[in-house]
């Protein structure tokens, strides 16, 4: 049987890191938490369960996710944020196929909870990712805070089934709030990352696209007033950020 190390990183998650690990246990042969010094229970929480527990100041999205596996013992590598828990049906998934990992990664569909209810189309759903690893094939990557596991070129990549569940936002505020922050994050990322110049078209165009596509071509409709707010919010981001890299850029001529 292959051996997997589960792989966490947290700051400030009491309220769902307790969820997370206990969907672990006995899933996976050990457990390691990477936590940016929490100011809350998060450390006491991990405490009460047989994991590593590392604290490392943040280092920004993909880096601290690559850090944290560096700090795993096994070959393969399932990675999750402290908000997210396995289904019973993707437990019982990954202990049937222990046995035998043909791949050198797996694919999962993620199913987000946006204030107390599952969101079922738009972006949200399927929402794949890629959470269990071959560490020697593959690494997190993107523009932070859109981080992403990639396998690499000629790597082989398997579907599980189930879903990993993921509290996203307990109130509208809370979403206010995370989007403004990871857009200022992502415009700062895009100036490190790009020269190509943000103009008016980009900045209306691609707004109406997003909403566009997430809310009618992605059905977001179905989800009822959640639909149409998460896919408002997805615009919105979507012109913040553009505005800010902007701003940034018309600050360095």
């Amino acid at each position: 049987m292959s051996k997997i190390s589960g792989v966490i990183i947290t700051f400030n998650e009491e309220q769902y890191i307790e969820k997370c690990i206990a969907s672990l246990v006995g899933i996976v042969d050990e457990i390691v938490v990477v936590d940016s010094f929490s100011t809350d229970k998060t450390k006491e929480i991990c405490e009460k369960y047989n994991v590593v527990f590392i604290e490392q100041k943040f280092l920004g999205y993909l880096e601290q996710k690559n850090f944290a596996l560096k700090q795993t013992s096994h070959e393969y590598a399932l990675s999750l944020d402290g908000d997210e828990a396995l289904s019973e049906e993707l437990k019982q998934h990954i202990l049937s196929i222990k046995d035998d990992l043909k791949y050198d990664g797996y694919e999962l569909n993620r199913l987000n909870n946006y204030c107390g209810k599952w969101i079922k189309h738009s972006n949200w759903y399927p929402d794949s990712r890629i959470r269990l690893i071959k560490k020697s094939s593959g690494k997190w990557i993107g523009k932070n805070p859109h981080d992403f596991l990639e396998l690499d070129k000629g790597a082989t990549l398997g579907k599980l089934n189930g879903d990993l569940l993921h509290w996203a936002y307990d109130s509208h505020e809370e979403h206010f709030l995370k989007v403004n922050n990871f857009t200022n994050i992502s415009a700062r990322s895009h100036i490190s990352q790009s020269k190509k110049k943000v103009g008016f078209v980009k900045i209306f165009l691609s707004p109406f696209w997003k909403f566009f596509k997430n809310y009618f071509i992605k059905l977001g409709f179905l989800d009822g007033l959640d639909g149409f707010v998460i896919c408002s919010f997805a615009s919105f981001g979507t012109f913040l950020k553009y505005i800010k890299v902007k701003e940034l850029q018309d600050k360095q001529k």
